[in-house]
């Protein structure tokens, strides 16, 4: 199936423009309510201690600000953010030259972090915990064991598969957050919060449609809102209205729902070619022609989510939200 527009992984075009819309402080952060007063009393209390912040985990689905709170947990704490990843540290000699690097008062970010090979995980933990390093040298009899001290950092931890954690990692962390998904009045403010910075005029109802179709999720908003933008520019005044948003997420096969054709042709072969189910996840993905393990970890989540499909232990079934979204009738 083809590229999609409403996938919620980053790509080339949000790392462009996402920099320029991301908030800086806790203050101007939308949405995750909870997460935001819980963090705001911690990085006061914090401060006033003049101590780091406890180390932080983000779990919860791409696209939702993981990177974004980071980068405002560092500007509220007053350090610098160093940025990295799971899969990019291969060795314990990165990680332990990363943390070397840092200053008092910095924040590391590891993204997906449940991807950190197991030899990294174990230089982690001392500096998690006691803020040193455990570095040998030399070889057989003649080696022996350093101890690094290093300055007192944060670690802020963010990944999409949280159950992957190893527990003696998963424990060293303090504050534990789950993103949730954000509701359509969220995303609107979000969404004319951006066009604000884009310096794009955008009607309160043209905003509500983009952040309606943007599946709980601000980096696909930010997304939906730049292409809008392209339609109004051109075909219209340069004014996102509803009718415009209406007109130019229709020509990109984002439906209300949010759906898009790969999502829409999931359904129609359920319901059209075998009676709405149950029908086994290889024979659906064999019709589609698409790969069993896509289909199951891309397109199904947001479908079962959205109440459209159930899974059974026969099979996948079409619910009646599936048949009433689609106007078919249901025989």
């Amino acid at each position: 199936m083809n590229r999609r527009i409403i996938t919620t992984d980053v790509t080339e075009e949000d790392k462009k423009i996402e920099t320029s819309l991301r908030p800086q402080l806790l203050s101007e952060y939308i949405g995750q309510e909870r997460i935001k007063s819980t963090l705001k009393i911690f990085i006061d209390a914090a401060k006033s201690r003049k101590e780091p912040l406890d180390h932080v985990l983000f779990y919860g689905p791409p696209g939702l600000g993981k990177t974004t709170l980071c980068g405002i947990i560092a500007n509220e704490m007053g350090g610098n953010m160093k940025v990295t990843s799971g899969p990019a540290i291969e060795k314990p000699g990165e990680i332990a030259a990363i943390l070397n690097g840092l200053s008092e008062g910095d924040v590391l970010f590891v993204d997906e972090i449940h991807r950190l090979n197991r030899q990294v995980e174990e230089v982690l933990y001392p500096a998690m915990e006691d803020y040193a390093i455990d570095i040998m040298l030399g070889k057989d009899s003649s080696a022996r064991s350093i101890r690094l001290e290093l300055p007192k950092f944060t670690l802020v931890g963010a990944t999409t598969r949280a159950g992957l954690l190893t527990a003696p990692l998963r424990d060293r962390f303090g504050i534990i957050q789950k993103m949730d998904f954000y509701t359509p009045a969220e995303l609107k403010t979000i969404v004319m919060r951006s066009a604000d910075v884009m310096q794009v005029k955008i009607e309160e109802e043209g905003a509500f449609e983009i952040a309606r179709r943007s599946r709980g999720t601000p980096r696909l908003a930010n997304r939906l809102l730049k292409r809008v933008r392209d339609f109004a520019q051109v075909k219209y005044d340069g004014v996102i209205t509803k009718a415009v948003a209406d007109f130019a997420l229709d020509i990109l096969d984002v439906d209300k729902l949010g759906l898009d054709n790969n999502d829409r042709a999931i359904l129609n072969a359920m319901i059209q070619k075998f009676s709405g189910g149950p029908v086994g996840l290889e024979t659906l993905a064999a019709c589609l022609g698409e790969d069993a393990g896509t289909l199951e970890d891309v397109y199904e989540p947001y479908l079962l989510m959205n109440g459209l499909i159930n899974r059974t232990p026969r099979g996948r079934v079409a619910t009646e939200a599936a048949y009433h979204h689609l106007g078919l009738s249901q025989s």
